[in-house]
């Protein structure tokens, strides 16, 4: 019975089977139905032989999105540095923190968001170790010393270190030419780092690569939440959940401030609150989030490869760091690994 309907709706909707269906019409409709198939085979084939594949909209969409991450978090180290030597390392990364948590608060109200459950608070955690507070913390400290040109150029490693941990923690595979453009950008930001230090490794340096490895950890972690929170609303969590840890750092920290604090110091904290630490993680989530779902995470991670050279720009325009020829090749080249890792992702 179910199959005889079956049939008889289907005849009243195919005008081939129609009962008044004329045999001209019945010739017509089948032409163009074989005319659609050679269409598509023909498309498939060329599509084949000429190695074309269109990039998917929401890929695209996902490397617009990182891309606008990366130019926010290009002037952290430029505004950190503007920072930290009147307000010290603790109060800027604590401070910033506190900021933007109370921005936090007030979107996800907003929004009316539903609260994370305690799974979610738990990996939350990761997120919150890694970016609200160890990136900021070892970078800091860092800059007290290191040039916010250089320290730009160390986290030059963030991208294979979040290609790598994205691999460990989602089991995505990218192809090897993926990881031989990868490994072009990566060689290209230590010849960089080598002409640069001449050989020698400071502390700095390896407080820094602490940041590199915390920052990993909380772009990872926080990319697989966003598909589940969404995008801003994880960065949003974070920052509330550290409030209890923040607000008091912040304000004890504050009482080590002695001396008159110039505006640029100022300024710098309210740029790393509302932009590097909000605002920022906005558009960089959603981009992780959707390169998730499509399998990409690793290459649009690559993106990062041009953030030490937009900040070695901006630390040139706004600290008076010198922009020398190694530099300017070592963009190229770091322009043409990103480009190559998202075309054989």
């Amino acid at each position: 019975m179910g199959e005889a309907c079956s049939v008889r709706c289907h005849s009243r909707t195919d005008a081939t089977r129609a009962p008044g269906a004329s045999s001209a019409t019945r010739v017509r409709m089948s032409r163009s139905r074989v005319s659609t198939a050679l269409s598509l085979e023909v498309t498939t084939v060329d599509n084949v032989i000429n190695g074309t594949k269109r990039a998917h909209p929401s890929s695209r969409r996902a490397l617009a999105l990182g891309f606008l991450g990366v130019a926010c978090f290009s002037l952290t180290f430029p505004a950190t540095r503007k920072a930290v030597p009147t307000l010290g390392p603790w109060l800027v990364t604590f401070g910033r923190a506190a900021i933007a948590g109370v921005l936090a608060i007030v979107a996800l109200r907003l929004h009316l968001c539903a609260q994370p459950t305690r799974g979610q608070a738990r990996r939350l955690a990761l997120v919150v170790a890694g970016v609200v507070v160890g990136f900021p913390a070892f970078s800091g400290l860092a800059l007290q010393h290191a040039p916010a040109g250089r320290s730009a150029v160390i986290t030059g490693l963030l991208p294979a270190a979040t290609a790598g941990l994205s691999v460990l923690r989602t089991g995505e595979r990218p192809s090897w030419k993926f990881w031989a453009w990868a490994g072009l950008g990566l060689a290209a930001v230590l010849v960089l780092l080598g002409s640069r230090s001449h050989g020698h490794v400071a502390t700095a340096d390896l407080l820094l690569l602490g940041a590199v490895l915390a920052a990993a950890m909380g772009y990872t972690e926080g990319a697989l939440l966003a598909r589940e929170l969404g995008g801003w609303q994880t960065i949003c969590w974070a920052l509330v959940l550290a409030l209890p840890i923040t607000v008091p750092a912040a304000l004890l920290s504050l009482g080590g401030v002695h001396g008159p604090v110039p505006v640029s110091a100022w300024v710098g904290l309210a740029y790393l609150s509302v932009v590097s630490m909000f605002l920022g993680f906005f558009a960089w989530y959603a981009a992780l989030s959707m390169a998730l779902s499509l399998g990409s995470v690793a290459k649009v991670s690559q993106v990062q490869l041009l953030q030490p050279i937009m900040t070695l720009t901006w630390a040139w325009v706004l600290l008076s760091e010198p922009l020398d020829a190694v530099t300017v090749g070592v963009a190229g080249v770091v322009l043409l690994a990103v480009l190559g890792s998202r075309r054989n992702a």
